[in-house]
């Protein structure tokens, strides 16, 4: 039946290309339902003003998702906003757990499992933190 609809949405896109004459409306057809519709949807101010304070933050210090998220809530973003957030900043969770572990080291002594449970305590999953602690020790 997947076979099918993928087929379906070929044909119709295509039949919309030529009827229309123009290669640009056509959608592709890889893209799920969820992802266009998410596309198309606008963020709300709000949304938009706790995705430029996760920017923020990230320029200056390290934080994991749940604790970027937390620090937007302290801030005063609400929670939807806070995780939108945290959810959209272009992010790489394992780079920031690293530069975390380093952060930490810099200014006092861990072990290793010592700076996993730290990691892991700031919120970093167990292999963010297990990255982070191989990246710092390295």
């Amino acid at each position: 039946m997947k076979h099918v609809a993928v087929v379906f949405a070929v044909l119709v896109a295509a039949l919309g290309t030529a009827a229309s004459g123009s290669a640009a409306e056509f959608q592709p057809v890889g893209q799920s339902f969820a992802l266009q519709k998410h596309h198309q949807r606008k963020a709300t101010a709000s949304q938009e003003n706790a995705l430029r304070a996760a920017e923020s933050y990230l320029e200056y210090t390290a934080f994991s998702k749940t604790g970027l998220e937390k620090q937007l809530k302290f801030e005063g973003y609400s929670s939807s906003a806070a995780r939108y957030g945290a959810t959209h900043v272009d992010a790489n969770w394992y780079h920031q757990a690293a530069k975390a572990a380093k952060s930490y080291l810099e200014y006092t002594s861990f072990s290793k499992s010592g700076l996993q449970q730290q990691l892991e305590f700031e919120g970093f999953t167990p292999a963010q933190a297990r990255f982070g602690v191989r990246k710092a020790y390295h």
